[in-house]
């Protein structure tokens, strides 16, 4: 059985190969929290997942995976240290963040807040809050819709 801080690493690479794959750049670089939060605005809406997408299946893991994620992403981006601890029954939702001025952040939960409550809890604005510097947010590709001449 693997400890919880294998689990960390396992899902954070997981779900960064799969929102990469499906057209979220997800290469733990500050500036990626911008594809989280409009993976987020893409495929939830009023806390629910979209019918279809890729949250409507496995919610609890894919928001365990995708808060592993952003604690990676911010642990890399200002040198915090993961804490847990395989007793606490609910140690998923638990994981802690200690930040190099010892104060504790709870990826998993503002995960799971950014999915009920939408983008007023977005994880870019998280992330800056606690010192990571994201930058500007990346232009989207739209889809263009070509109309013949007439």
């Amino acid at each position: 059985m693997a400890s919880l801080a294998e689990d960390l690493d396992g899902s954070a690479a997981w779900i960064s190969q799969a929102l990469s794959s499906s057209g979220y750049p997800a290469d733990f670089s500050p500036g990626s929290l911008w594809a989280v939060d409009r993976f987020f605005d893409d495929q939830s809406v009023a806390g629910r997942a979209r019918p279809g997408g890729l949250l409507d299946k496995d919610l609890g893991g894919r928001l365990f995976a995708v808060g592993a994620y952003v604690g990676e992403v911010i642990r890399r981006a200002v040198g915090a240290q993961w804490r847990t601890d395989d007793q606490d029954p609910h140690g998923e939702v638990n994981v802690e963040l200690v930040l190099p001025d010892g104060s504790t952040v709870w990826p998993v939960q503002r995960v799971m807040k950014r999915f009920k409550n939408g983008a007023e809890d977005g994880l870019v604005a998280y992330a800056t809050a606690l010192g990571v510097a994201v930058g500007p947010a990346p232009e989207v590709p739209t889809r263009r819709w070509w109309r013949r001449n007439r």
